[in-house]
Formats: C-alpha cells, structure tokens, sequence
C-alpha cells in the first residue's frame, strides 16, 4: 500500500469501463451523499483502460472538484487490479468501493459507516432484489454465493456485490489478482476480521453494457478452487498434494502387485498391457496438471510480492493533494 496524506474520514473507489454516460450522474450522487456525512472525504475514480470518452469525462469532474482523485490505468487490466489501484492511493480510515454502473446506488454508503462505527472490519452489500437476467447473472451468482460460504465459512449472502467498506488497515494488508475482487471476505478471512452485510438497492443499468454473463461462469469456478486451496493449503501444500500423491502411489503399487501376480502365475507377457499403462499415463497427467495450477498460483505471488511489482500500470494520475 502506498502510504499518502492521513486524516481522512472516507475514502470512494470506483473503477470504470466505458461508463461515460454514468459518471456525471454517479458524481453527483455521491457528492450529495458524502456532503452530509460530515467527514472529509475524497473520491478515487480509476479509469480500466476505457476506450470511450470516459477519461474526458472525468478530466471535467476533476477540474471542478478538489475532493476528486482520476488514476488513468494505461490499458483494461481488469476490475481487480483497477480496485488494487485504487487502493493503493487511499488515504481514508474507511474505504468504500462501489461500481462505476450506477446498478450501486450512493445513497445506500451511510448505512455502511454506521456498521464499520459499529465495529466491524469489512461490511458488504446484499443485493436481495437483483434488477438482472434470471438465467444469465442471477442463478450462476446464487450457486456460486452458496459454494463460496460453504468453502470459505464466511457466512454472507452476496460476495459479488461491489459495494463494500472496509476499514483502512484491511484494505492495506490485502492483496488482489486475477479475478478476485468478488471473493474479497473469503480472502481476508483469515486475517481473523469481523464481517456484517447490509442488504442494498439494485438498480437496473440505464447506460452502457454489462461487462459479465455466462462466459465468465468457468473462470468463477477456477477462481473458487484457487481460493479454496489458498484459504485451507496456501502454507502447507503438501497437505492436499500428499494425499493425492499417497492415493497414487498405493494405485501403482496395486497395479504393480497384480502385474507380477499374472507374471508369476500366469506367465503372462507384462510389455502386452498398453492399456493399462496409457490409463496410468492419462492419470498421471491429470495430476500433473492440476497440482502445476495450484502452485503457480503461489509462484506468481511470489513473484509479485517479492520484486514489488503491481498488477496494473498507471499512466497517469490527476490529484489536488499529491503525496
């Protein structure tokens, strides 16, 4: 985390992707609300790469606002590395992230900062009555939200909605890739924080398209194997890794065993049994594969953690108040 001015009460994050047509009205909004908070606050709004006229729009909102921080990332990194950018600039106590569609709707943010006040390290959004396709957004979320509490045993609803508060020191010890914003309670879990949900508007999106649908549906489930294998094995792989290896290990001595049995009692010619062999090769494989997944998922932690790299590139950053 990069370390900026302190003092702040509240910090916005808000990523956006071709959104031009959302961000005057999602400004004032949130400037409404902010204003009668009674804090001093700040608004970060992180440009993914858009090809719109959404960095135009937000130059404009900047000029007029010292209260307004722009990051222009130089090409579509993602919502995730978007968030991590934004987060890295923050300088509130509480940081609120929220979606750039004005499907999150600002007047909900209050409710959030009365949990935080309340005690609690991450609140996040329940969207009870989803303004969204059945079939395409809905039952995939559903099914996913049930495995996640199940893997996770972090007890909420809704781990995709975007709206979200945290307190500074959660936001400052977490780390994101890939596609990982939306399992964001299941990664912090064991940091031993205390979670709340705070059931949430959801508005029907009036500008733009929906930049997810049933295509991301295999990388979700991807994404919930790495986080349940970062969440239980991260720091003893050998755990999972052992048995898998030990369950083979006893397979080939099985299939070992039986092989000399029908050598030596059968005289059988043992360099015959191709099948059996192309079957222990493709299981073997399987293995291979698999276990590779998982630890590269460690490697590129690493990799990143240890030389200081990010997962974005900043091209450019507009701010009233440089640090």
């Amino acid at each position: 985390m990069l370390e900026g001015k302190k003092g702040l009460g509240l910090s916005i994050v808000v990523p956006f992707f071709n959104e031009e047509k959302n961000l005057e009205e999602l400004y004032g909004r949130l400037s409404s609300v902010l204003g009668g908070l009674n804090k001093d606050y700040e608004i970060i709004f992180v440009n993914d790469g858009s090809t719109d006229n959404t960095q135009v729009v937000l130059q404009d909102i900047f000029k007029k606002d010292e209260r307004v921080k722009v990051i222009e990332l130089r090409t579509n990194f993602g919502k995730t590395a978007a968030m991590a950018a934004g987060f890295d600039y923050t300088r509130g106590e509480i940081v609120v992230s929220m979606d750039g569609d004005l499907q999150d709707c600002p007047e909900d943010i209050p409710r959030f900062i009365e949990k935080i006040e309340e005690g609690y390290d991450l609140v996040s959004g329940w969207r009870m009555d989803r303004k969204e396709p059945f079939i395409t957004r809905r039952l995939p979320s559903r099914v996913a939200n049930w495995f996640l509490a199940t893997l996770s045993g972090v007890n909420i609803h809704d781990f995709g909605s975007g709206l979200k508060a945290y307190r500074r020191e959660i936001v400052r010890n977490l780390s994101l890739y890939g596609d990982h914003h939306r399992f964001i309670p299941a990664l912090i879990r064991n940091m031993g924080v205390t979670v709340a949900e705070v059931q949430v508007k959801n508005e029907p999106r009036r500008h733009g398209q929906s930049k997810y649908g049933l295509s991301r549906i295999p990388k979700v489930f991807f994404d919930m194997i790495t986080i349940k294998f970062l969440l239980s094995y991260s720091t003893r792989p050998l755990h999972i890794l052992g048995p898998i290896g030990s369950f083979f290990g006893l397979c080939g001595l099985f299939l070992g065993a039986r092989l000399a049995y029908l050598k030596i009692v059968y005289g059988e010619q043992l360099g015959t049994k191709v099948s059996l062999s192309i079957c222990v090769l493709c299981i073997f494989l399987a293995v291979q594969i698999i276990t590779s997944g998982l630890l590269a998922e460690l490697l590129i932690r690493i990799y990143y953690e240890s030389l200081g790299k990010k997962t974005y590139a900043v091209k450019h950053i507009l701010d009233h108040r440089p640090s």
